[in-house]
């Protein structure tokens, strides 16, 4: 009901053949440049603030742009892109020859970088917009960086960087990773130059390096220092190109190889469904893992990093990622399945009572789960009763079709109908607009009688909730409204690529201290505070989340039943209730993807704990310091 800002999105593309290939196969020179495109358009969820592409070209004559970039910001910005390039190519492009195109065409190259943002720093513009370049006359020195990634010790790489002597402009994890990494590069040329120096002279000395140019020296130089979760692409001015995964696996990356063509993606069914290959040939980067691709194009897999414990984001599970993956879209069905029991006690298994529906799209898998299993249930409901009846002689013809006509009650009851322009209004006008975005289905409930149940993927703020779907479930008039979230209490921020809110955003945050307050033993906020300050001033790695202490004090039904109260706003005649799902639920129905940080605050690196130990600290200072001194 609320949409998170998701991780950022990427794509890269490494032509393995000469561009004559590619027209002479499939029309046009354009061939690479269509697929990163529908790359990025079939990741558009994961970034709609700005969007960049990148093209290396290999064999622009020197005096010849060798690195092309495009950038835009909003949610049009893929079209604006490719509007742009498209008014950058030659007219009659594809009566060209190939030596012509290959040389001097602008955006026409072997290697493709594209990158969808979303700001998790609260930073937005072109400036901050990927890919990022560092430009150098020596190709083998260029660099080009895009990624999905948020590091959470960006203090600690910004000293190493300024420890050599470096003065960085932006203090900003992305042009910081670009430094580090255009250095360790600097060094890797350093290295070869020492090696051949003897023995080659200008120019080929500098072509000798950009062919030995090996990344994986590069990036074991940089790499081990990152905390954080990362999808990692970059490529030299040369040709030389990495996509590396964090040793977690936190941020998601796969890849295709063929003959022809090497992709990389954020999302497996986006190459699936570009390139129409079969799921088995789309592989997993493996975490640590980087896949090397070489100015002559040899791919090589190395480990970068040892592999740490499987942290694979359950949130791409239930919300982010497409679910046209077959693993996702079996996984949210589990989800909803998994919240049945729980459920169907909320409702005391009165089937004829309850109307079943969701909000918003993003949540129809696991609603077509969650139908499953209480059509199941049902099922075996009918099957218990026939049988007894039966047994005692008491199955008459009207009982039998009575059980039979049983159904679980399906409705599409919210349709999207506008999209909220928010700049039109604000405050009451605003929050009155709010409550239109969706139309209900009326007819429908019945009046004071009916239970209307509600799943959505998960409440984050509740912002959404109380502002406004609440009021518009209202309007049907039910006896009460239960809202299923398919995932667990988001209770802490996330540090790894998803811009989630402070911490006195999260409505599960706000409920637990009201809770505490409520209960008399508000000194404990106090508490958390100093162990917080004590914890900081340790290192990293020997902390832990002081901010667990607090939901420790509360089980899981008291914390929802109180952001229930908080959401439900004023003038609602329904009775509001609001289910979790559990974390056992959901590890059931995500055994692969275990990390949980956001809802169990056990971070993966010592970063994560590190920041949400500083966000209590700035919540208490900003917020609890106001509050005591008015």
């Amino acid at each position: 009901m609320e949409p998170l800002k998701h991780e950022c999105g990427v794509a890269m593309i490494r032509l393995l053949k000469p561009l004559s290939y590619y027209k002479e196969r499939y029309g046009s020179y354009t061939y690479a440049l269509d697929r990163l495109y529908l790359l990025m358009e079939k990741q558009h969820n994961r970034g709609q603030e700005a969007a960049g592409v990148g093209v290396v070209k290999l064999n622009s004559p020197a005096g010849s742009e060798y690195v092309f970039r495009e950038r835009a910001l909003g949610t049009g910005a893929i079209d604006e892109i490719f509007g742009s390039i498209g008014r950058a190519l030659p007219s009659g492009l594809n009566t060209m020859s190939a030596g012509e195109v290959d040389a001097y065409t602008p955006f026409i190259g072997q290697i493709y970088m594209g990158h969808l943002r979303y700001s998790t720093t609260g930073r937005s513009g072109l400036e901050y917009t990927h890919p990022f370049l560092r430009r150098n006359n020596w190709r083998s020195r260029a660099l080009m960086l895009c990624g999905n990634f948020n590091m959470t010790n960006v203090d600690r790489i910004f000293e190493e960087i300024v420890n050599t002597g470096q003065h960085p402009r932006i203090y900003s994890d992305t042009v910081l990773l670009l430094e580090q990494i255009g250095n360790a590069l600097d060094k890797e040329n350093h290295r070869l130059y020492r090696l051949y120096r003897d023995e080659l002279q200008d120019p080929m000395l500098a072509h000798r390096i950009e062919k030995e140019l090996d990344l994986s020296n590069v990036l074991e130089s940089a790499a081990p220092i990152w905390d954080g979760g990362y999808t990692m692409c970059g490529v030299t001015g040369s040709g030389s190109s990495f996509v590396m995964r964090d040793p977690h696996g936190i941020r998601p990356a796969f890849y295709y190889c063929d003959d022809e063509i090497a992709v990389i993606a954020s999302e497996r069914p986006v190459i699936q469904t570009v390139f129409d290959v079969s799921i088995d040939s789309v592989k997993e980067l493996e975490p640590g893992m980087a896949i090397l691709i070489d100015r002559e194009g040899k791919i090589d897999l190395r480990r970068i990093l040892p592999e740490g414990s499987n942290q694979r984001c359950s949130f791409e599970r239930v919300y982010f990622s497409r679910g046209s993956d077959a693993d996702i879209y079996r996984e949210r069905k589990r989800l909803g399945a998994n919240i049945v029991p729980k459920l169907c006690e909320m409702v005391s298994n009165d089937f004829d009572s309850t109307v079943f529906s969701f909000i918003p799209n993003t949540s129809e898998v696991a609603f077509l789960g969650m139908i499953e299993e209480l059509n199941h249930r049902l099922d075996r409901g009918r099957k218990d009763e026939i049988s007894r009846l039966a047994a005692t002689g008491e199955l008459s013809d009207d009982r039998l079709t009575t059980i039979l006509r049983r159904k679980v009650r399906v409705e599409k009851i919210a349709i999207k109908d506008i999209k909220l322009r928010t700049f039109i209004a604000e405050g009451s006008s605003r929050n009155d607009l709010a409550t239109h975005v969706y139309d209900v289905t009326y007819g429908c409930v019945n009046t004071d009688r009916d239970t209307l149940v509600i799943i959505d993927d998960s409440i984050v703020r509740g912002t959404t909730l109380r502002q406004s779907i609440l009021r518009i479930l209202d309007r049907l008039r039910p006896l009460r409204i239960i809202i299923v979230s398919s995932s667990p209490q988001v209770r802490y921020p996330d540090y790894y690529g998803i811009d989630m809110p402070h911490l006195e955003e999260l409505a599960a945050f706000r409920a637990a201290v009201s809770l505490l307050e409520d209960s008399g033993r508000g000194y404990i906020i106090d508490e958390i505070y100093k162990d917080a300050k004590a914890n900081i001033n340790r290192p990293a790695t020997e902390q832990h989340n002081s901010v667990k202490r607090l939901y420790d004090l509360f089980t899981d039904e008291e914390v929802a039943r109180r952001m229930a109260d908080m959401l439900t706003p004023q003038g609602i005649r329904a009775k509001v209730d609001i289910l979790f799902q559990s974390l056992e639920g959901l590890h059931d129905a995500v055994p692969g993807c275990p990390g949980d940080w956001y809802f169990s605050g056990n971070y993966p690196t010592p970063g994560g704990t590190n920041m949400v130990n500083h966000a209590f600290i700035s919540y208490y200072e900003r917020c609890r310091f106001v509050r005591h001194n008015p």
